[in-house]
């Protein structure tokens, strides 16, 4: 009887566009597993969709003048495109503003509510007078209640890692508009979390989760306590309730409950109206939540809790292999700093089974991992193209000279041999357990174990002597063992990359889908005797070292645009503003370098009237012999400032780029003349 598995992938949030980092976390790995369980025969569903409301969402349209409902749109396509093109097989994959996601999210709501597990209360939220709106934590920042951090966030303070409710904020302002913000009371619901604590830690002891998984959450059900679960904006799902206008549920409420009705849209979209329920309401269901690491207390603790406090028998999560962040050459990916791959230009050059393999072969399962270039190129020529093509290539070139394209019967075989066929039937198996605990960095190792094994058998075979000695029965036996370790190649590849290994199945003379016979059935049973073999084909190209200090290149001028285009962008200031600033020219009449500074030059400088002193960062670009005499621009009305225990009085104006930094000099003009 087939197991019903239930796969979801945490839904990406529809604000911007996705990248590689995001498919290592919770994408790669779910198609992994998906494919695995079809190829098993079990009875898969795998589900995710795009997440769509919340504030951010309302934040972005409005820059980018289109409305929210618009704004989704666009990005839903572009990442629904990139899910195509890195060909993950969601069985449905929706969106949370399709008509059918809120009556289901509003049951949860009134369930959790009748049943004594949702607040009703009037709190002080911050609100934005200029905005006039409330604020989400996200968009306040002020100056620390506990270690008085001027820049804290609305939730944490990255200074002293303390964490508050952002009303708790000193002096809190506006990251929208940099106003000041005021407290203001407001009517909301909160979902009262912590009368779950019991039941969650008695649930959570029955799972054998990653440590790293375990020991958050245990630490995390300790400090439960009731969160918020409406925000006063239009975006989102009405609450139920009346008297309720202007308010929406929060989407950390809303998201989750995503899996539920893309599973229902699924059902109504294959003629089933019930058919998510053999899934959902079914305790025997498998049920398996792919996140990244940052996404833990949400389906861990959170998403757990609300389902508990249900009417309806929906299923637990059973299995949270959660991945940890998976970085671009030693930083973060980030569209806005620059530091990020054109999807678009990296598909005309390269393909899915590329990178997907790179990914697995270095998946963050248990630590933090990244993609470079060159650990790429390094990938796809020496693993993929060394051992994996090279072996298909071959071994199907040899056969169509020496048995005339057609498979040879697996007999006279010999001591060898069959070590050979017990090594493939090993690695098999080791992989399947791979797979079965969520290891795709250890099956893709698995894979190229046995891709080497097959290039070693041939070697120590050497069937081309055999060809000469006439020895056929010998010939046909290395041959046909080594199609058998090519069928398995097919098999043990098909999750991570998909496109070869069916492009091989069919190469073998097999037709049809790799499901279609499954994993048990096509590793038992050999290869019919005579199946006709396709023609040779290029499976992987070789990604040449000129490639790859292009896209190194790319990559670093695309950082240096972004980071100039960011430094220009300073909000417009009225003339009447610059003419505030009082701008003058200056001589160098000292520069001494300031102790226990790699950076610091105390400098004396005259301005006309009287000579000041200016403490400036400009020691790892100047000597002082280049300084003394020189005239500067100076801005002279700058309040003194102490850096290093030193007054500086004024400050000097240079120009950047990138490693370079010159002062703005001044040729004729005397001291103390102004700028204007």
């Amino acid at each position: 009887m087939p197991q019903k598995i239930l796969i979801t992938s945490a839904l990406p949030y529809a604000n911007g566009p996705l990248h590689f980092g995001h498919i290592a976390g919770a994408y790669l790995p779910a198609d992994c597993y998906a494919r695995f369980e079809r190829l098993l025969k079990n009875d898969v569903l795998f589900i995710s969709g795009s997440d769509e409301y919340g504030i951010a969402i309302t934040l972005s349209a409005e820059l980018a003048k289109r409305t929210p409902q618009e704004h989704v749109a666009h990005y839903h396509e572009i990442n629904k495109n990139f899910f195509n093109k890195l060909n993950i097989s969601f069985d449905h994959f929706s969106r949370t503003s399709w008509p059918g996601h809120i009556p289901v999210v509003q049951q949860f709501f009134l369930d959790l509510f009748k049943n004594g597990y949702i607040e009703e209360k009037v709190t002080e939220q911050l609100y934005s007078e200029q905005d006039q709106k409330f604020l989400a934590d996200r968009y306040v920042v002020g100056t620390c209640p506990k270690c008085g951090f001027k820049e804290a966030r609305g939730d944490e303070c990255p200074s002293c890692g303390a964490s508050y409710e952002a009303i708790d904020l000193i002096d809190p302002r506006s990251k929208i508009s940099n106003s000041s913000l005021i407290k203001k009371p407001t009517k909301h619901w909160f979902f009262l979390l912590d009368k779950f604590q019991n039941q969650l830690e008695k649930w959570l002891e029955t799972k054998n989760w990653k440590p790293n998984v375990i020991n958050f959450v245990k630490g995390y059900i300790k400090e439960l306590r009731p969160r918020a679960i409406t925000r006063d904006i239009n975006w989102g799902v009405p609450i139920p309730l009346p008297d309720t206008e202007g308010k929406v549920l929060y989407v950390w409420f809303d998201a989750p409950i995503g899996y539920i009705s893309s599973s229902m849209e699924w059902a109504q979209k294959n003629g089933s109206l019930e058919g998510w329920e053999s899934y959902w309401c079914d305790p025997e269901t498998k049920l398996v939540h792919f996140i990244g690491k940052d996404n833990i207390p949400f389906h861990s603790v959170i998403f757990p809790a609300m389902t508990m406090g249900q009417n309806q028998p929906y299923k637990l999560v059973d299995e949270l292999p959660a991945n940890e962040f998976y970085n671009l050459e030693g930083r973060q990916f980030s569209k806005s700093d620059g530091w990020s791959i054109d999807l678009e230009d990296f598909f005309n050059h390269y393909t899915s089974d590329q990178i997907r393999y790179t990914i697995a072969a270095n998946a963050p399962e248990t630590s933090d991992s990244e993609f470079t270039w060159l650990d790429f190129q390094q990938r796809c020529n020496s693993d993929l193209l060394g051992k994996w093509g090279n072996l298909v290539n071959r071994i199907v070139v040899f056969a169509h000279n020496q048995t005339k394209g057609l498979i040879p019967p697996l007999d006279h075989l010999q001591s060898q041999d069959f070590e050979f066929l017990e090594s493939i039937r090993r690695i098999t198996q080791q992989i399947k357990e791979a797979y079965s605990h969520f290891k795709v960095r250890r099956a893709s190792q698995l894979i190229m174990e046995l891709a080497q094994s097959g290039n070693a058998y041939f070697d120590s075979k050497r069937p081309w002597e055999d060809v000469k000695k006439g020895h056929l029965d010998r010939l046909q036996a290395t041959l046909a063992c080594c199609f058998e370790c090519l069928k398995a190649l097919a098999v043990i590849s098909y999750p991570i990359i998909p496109d070869s290994a069916l492009k091989l199945f069919h190469l073998l003379g097999f037709t049809g889908r790799l499901e279609d016979k499954g994993w048990d059935q096509l590793l038992i049973e050999t290869i019919p005797a005579y199946q006709a073999l396709g023609q040779p084909i290029l499976f992987f190209k070789k990604i040449e070292d000129e490639q790859i200090e292009q896209e190194i290149k790319k990559l670093d001028l695309l950082s240096q645009k972004s980071k100039k285009k960011n430094e220009s962008q300073k909000e417009l200031i009225s003339y009447e503003d610059f003419q505030k600033i009082d701008l003058r020219v200056g001589k160098i009449l000292e520069a001494e370098p300031v102790s226990k500074s790699k950076k610091l030059f105390k400098i004396k400088v005259d301005i006309g009237a009287e000579v000041r002193q200016i403490v400036a960062g400009i020691r790892e670009h100047y000597s002082p012999d280049q300084l003394i005499g020189k005239k500067v621009v100076v801005v002279a009305n700058l309040k003194p400032a102490k850096l290093m225990g030193i007054e500086s009085q004024g400050m000097l104006l240079a120009g950047k780029d990138d490693h370079i930094l010159e002062l703005v000099s001044i040729e004729t003009v005397t001291p103390g003349g102004v700028i204007s």
